[in-house]
């Protein structure tokens, strides 16, 4: 298994544009809570308990974070509670009610990631690694943290294999930039 800070250089090197990552910061989680409503809505009987497909994908995933680290685990963890607990209350409305606004917000996060990527002049990271997809929402955490001065260690590890985040006024690749 990967370390954290593996995911994260691995994730880091795809976004390095301040534009892009602030583009995550709400595709992501708009994405996040749209998922966690599609999930709420399909349910299983596991022994005689009714669990939602969201619940299980919120205990697969906190388990995955809680082992790359037991800091950014917890923050995952009860963050990611949060968008099921959304994400239920979303699939307990009327049917179409809940489907258009699932749907409509995954769109519209992906539509905000796109836009992000333009900016960084390369392709999303689950392109190449479907494991992105799992990283991403932490990547938005880790780089909140960052932001507000936290884990500069873990920092310092991603910058130094992806890079430090850069700001320019164009896409990387264009004639300009």
């Amino acid at each position: 298994m990967k370390t954290l800070t593996e995911h994260l250089a691995n994730y880091a090197g795809y976004h390095r544009h301040v534009r892009n990552i602030q583009t995550h910061f709400v595709g992501i989680p708009l994405i996040v809570l749209s998922f966690a409503a599609l999930l709420a809505g399909a349910a299983v009987n596991l022994g005689g308990v009714t669990v939602s497909l969201a619940m299980l994908a919120w205990l697969l995933s906190s388990i995955f974070y809680l082992r790359l680290d037991l800091r950014y685990g917890i923050v995952m963890t009860v963050l990611m509670a949060g968008a099921v607990s959304v994400g239920h209350q979303l699939a307990a409305m009327p049917l179409a009610t809940w489907l258009g606004w699932s749907i409509g917000v995954f769109v519209v996060g992906w539509i905000i990631q796109f836009i992000g990527h333009y900016y960084e002049g390369r392709k999303p990271a689950f392109v190449d690694d479907i494991a992105g997809l799992i990283v991403g929402p932490l990547f938005v955490v880790a780089e909140a943290g960052f932001l507000l001065g936290m884990r500069k260690e873990v920092q310092a590890q991603v910058e130094a294999v992806a890079g430090p985040v850069r700001d320019s006024a164009y896409p990387r690749g264009s004639a300009a930039g």
